[in-house]
């Protein structure tokens, strides 16, 4: 397999990557076929799961525009992936110039052409870090120098929550990074689950099952069980719903049916 000029040399290109699989469903070009095959052996249990991707993108730009409204000027992204157009920098920039955004990802890949793409802005930064220690991210380098945590801040955890498992304590992980934030901050957030998914639970368990060979364990979680990272937080309208019903643009029922697998929120802090 040939390695393209955009691809670290630490990596191993023949090993699928969950972040790569995302820009792949995305229509992104930052992805091997290593990481296509694991999308298609996926979609055929679960053939939305493209749509279900860009339902999350939508939200994740409706969200930080909503941010941006409502005065924040500062983002952390955790969990960014590879950028693609729209991404948070931009939507935030565009909303508010001189908006600060700082991107946190463990995959090399997403670190280095979020790097690739941001240089030469100044407002914004890459972090390479994992979102199971949050005090790898709170204080890096990048986090020091572009956020002020004295002032609000949009915390984004979109499609990041559910590769994280119980065992990793992924409450405790939210409310450490919550814990860091100004009052007035935002939470803002989107999970899998298989509340809304157009399938039998049994046959959506085949996706699942792809993502545990992978070594990404894929965890479905319920409705409440999703609300419990908004502790602390209070939910901004309408709440914790389906991600095209969140203050949609367009007419939801247009919608692909699998844009409403899963759940998406904002929160505030007082």
């Amino acid at each position: 397999m040939e390695r393209p000029a955009w691809a670290p040399w630490s990596i191993d290109i023949s090993v699928p990557s969950v972040a790569r699989i995302y820009d792949y469903y995305l229509g992104g070009s930052h992805n091997f076929e290593v990481d296509r095959e694991a999308a298609r052996r996926a979609m055929q249990f679960m053939p939305g799961l493209p749509k279900i991707m860009q339902a999350n993108r939508a939200f994740m730009r409706r969200a930080v525009r909503h941010a941006a409204g409502a005065g924040i000027t500062q983002f952390l992204d955790i969990g960014s992936g590879i950028p693609t157009y729209g991404n948070v920098h931009e939507v935030a920039q565009a909303a508010s110039p001189g908006a600060r955004v700082v991107y946190v990802d463990h995959d090399p890949v997403a670190v280095a052409h979020g790097q690739a793409v941001l240089d030469g802005n100044d407002d914004a930064g890459v972090v390479a870090a994992d979102l199971r220690k949050p005090q790898d991210i709170l204080t890096s380098p990048q986090v020091e120098r572009l956020l002020d945590l004295r002032r609000p801040v949009a915390l984004l955890l979109v499609a990041i929550l559910h590769f994280v498992e119980d065992t990793d304590d992924p409450y405790g992980a939210v409310a450490q990074l919550s814990d860091a934030l100004a009052p007035g901050s935002m939470l803002i957030l989107t999970h899998a689950s298989y509340a809304g998914i157009p399938l039998p639970p049994e046959r959506a368990d085949g996706a699942v099952d792809v993502y545990k060979d992978l070594r990404n364990p894929l965890v479905m979680r319920s409705r409440e069980e999703i609300a419990r990272f908004f502790e602390g937080y209070d939910m901004v309208e309408p709440g914790l719903v389906p991600m095209p019903a969140w203050r949609p643009e367009t007419a939801p029922e247009d919608e692909d049916a699998y844009a409403f697998s899963g759940f998406a929120g904002v929160g505030r802090t007082a």
